[in-house]
């Protein structure tokens, strides 16, 4: 990321990003360079333009994930348990039913 970082800053200081550049911003920030990773990274932007990214990605809606998914499937959680419990409920009110019927046959 800070290669990325240190690209975006020359872009802002309008000067050519190039390894040197690259590494000169790099060296001042105290960061311990990877030729690899700089070669890579100056490579990679050859021929892109930074400004028309940095707009569509300042254009492009953020989407915040859906909680009301999430409370859906609480939702539906919950009225299982309820379900279940009533279905206890109906179980056990059968067998006491068997268990009084029982009784007055003796």
């Amino acid at each position: 990321m800070e290669y990325i970082y240190g690209a975006m800053l020359l872009h802002a200081a309008g000067k050519e990003i190039n390894e040197d550049n690259l590494k000169k911003v790099l060296d001042a920030a105290g960061i311990e360079v990877d030729d690899a990773k700089l070669k890579a990274l100056t490579a990679s932007l050859e021929g892109v333009n930074i400004e028309e990214i940095i707009s569509k990605a300042t254009a492009m809606p953020v989407s915040a994930p859906a909680p009301p998914a999430e409370e859906a499937k609480k939702e539906k959680k919950e009225e299982k348990k309820e379900e279940k419990k009533e279905e206890e409920k109906e179980e056990a009110s059968e067998e006491e039913i068997a268990a009084g019927l029982g009784a007055l046959f003796g």
